[in-house]
Order: C-alpha cells, then sequence, then structure tokens
C-alpha cells in the first residue's frame, strides 16, 4: 500500500525559507514520478513542481527560482526547499505520485496525473 507522508510545515515570516519532506513507502520510489501541489482555502489544487523519472524538474511559474524539489532515493524521501516566500504561498502543501516512469512533460503538473497523495502539511506565511 503507497503511503505518502507529509512533514516540515509551519509559520514563517515572509522573506523566509521552509524544507518541507514527504517520505514515501510501499512502492518502489525509483519507478514513480513525484510531484508537490498546494491549496489555499477557496482556491483549486495547484501543482508547485514535480521531479520526473530522469530526474529533470519542472515548476509553476508562480515558483520558479524560489522553491526547489529534490529527492534522496535512499531515504525514499521528497524535498521542497521554499525560500523567498510569500503571502500568496500559504496554503496546505500536499505530495503526490504516480507509478511508472515519466518524462518531462515540459509543465507544471496537474492533479489528475497523480494517483497517490499525501494528507498535507500546512504552510503559514506572516509578515
Amino acid at each position: 500500500q503507497v503511503q505518502l507522508v507529509e512533514s516540515g510545515g509551519g509559520s514563517v515570516q515572509a522573506g523566509g525559507s521552509l524544507r518541507l519532506s514527504c517520505a514515501a513507502s510501499g512502492y518502489t520510489y525509483s519507478n514513480y514520478c513525484m510531484a508537490w501541489f498546494r491549496q489555499a482555502p477557496g482556491k483549486e489544487r495547484e501543482g508547485v513542481a514535480a521531479i520526473f523519472s530522469d530526474g529533470t524538474t519542472t515548476y509553476a511559474d508562480s515558483v520558479k527560482g524560489r522553491f526547489t524539489i529534490s529527492e534522496d532515493k535512499d531515504k525514499n524521501t521528497l524535498y521542497l526547499q521554499m525560500d523567498s516566500l510569500k503571502f500568496d504561498d500559504a496554503a496546505m502543501y500536499y505530495c503526490a505520485a504516480r507509478e511508472g516512469y515519466t518524462s518531462n512533460w515540459g509543465r507544471a503538473p496537474r492533479a489528475n496525473d497523480f494517483v497517490y497523495w499525501g494528507q498535507g502539511t500546512q504552510v503559514t506565511v506572516s509578515s
């Protein structure tokens, strides 16, 4: 059974940094494409970043140059380093996975691209 558990959320001042983690279990991590999404109250779930089977990445325009997605395959863990945080970055952040080799889409991930989801970790940005 695939399990994704996010951690690392919290409250941070605007301009600050946070690193989110997603611990994956129940499948062969190397055969999956992983991504981060976020959802603010009253808004649709938004794809933030994805990392593909070949190790390449893609980002939403709103976070390019500020967020970095990475993974540690030995630890079966996905990360999202978030720098220069803005008020608009405040949301529940979700980790997601899809099975099988996936080539870079050249676009931000979409929710219907992914099958497995974590429960989320909250990020709050304050002044």
